[in-house]
């Protein structure tokens, strides 16, 4: 196991910390679950900069990777389900399209890493999770925080978008250019 791909296993580390405080009712504890999630979120990006740059790319790498990041993604998002904090048909999206793209690595012979479209979702995921559990409310700040709620909210649906328009095009033939004279 090499160091890139540790430090993927690593992610799942966190999760249950996460987990934990956002059940809690204390805000301190949200604020931790928040760093958690963000420092757990962090290491995708590093993950993946050492495996290229210390030319450590494999193909567990390439399986492991968008593994956890769809447990990162997706066990917060169904605790915020049960907090109601997101709407489930969201998650039901979410879900669909992970299982789907899943559904359908099985079958290739050749794993390819995640696309623009595949980085886009997994920030927009990230992002949308970040803002809804920051604690953030007029009843423990000094100042008053409007709609921050509906703030994730929207960061959220966005994410259920790029997710369902990333699943597309992972799965949409792509057209083979034409060579001239044919």
């Amino acid at each position: 196991m090499n160091l890139p791909n540790s430090i993927t296993l690593s992610r799942l580390l966190g999760l249950p910390v996460v987990v934990y405080c956002l059940y809690s009712d204390r805000v301190t504890l949200r604020w931790i679950g928040l760093g958690v999630f963000v420092v757990a979120a962090l290491t995708d990006w590093l993950d993946g900069y050492l495996a290229r740059k210390l030319d450590l790319v494999t193909d567990l790498g390439k399986f492991l990777d968008p593994l956890v990041d769809k447990l990162l993604i997706l066990i917060p998002l169904l605790v915020l389900i049960e907090l109601h904090l997101v709407p489930a048909v969201g998650v039901c999206l979410i879900l669909t399209r992970e299982l789907t793209i899943a559904g359908w690595r099985v079958g290739q012979t050749q794993i390819s890493g995640a696309n623009i479209w595949g980085k886009l979702k997994t920030i927009s995921q990230i992002v949308a999770i970040a803002m809804i559990i920051t604690p953030l409310s007029a009843s423990n700040l000094p100042w008053h925080v409007d709609n921050w709620h509906l703030y994730g909210l929207i960061a959220f649906w966005l994410s259920v978008a790029l997710t369902l328009i990333s699943g597309a095009i992972y799965l949409l033939p792509t057209p083979t250019p034409s060579r001239p004279g044919s």
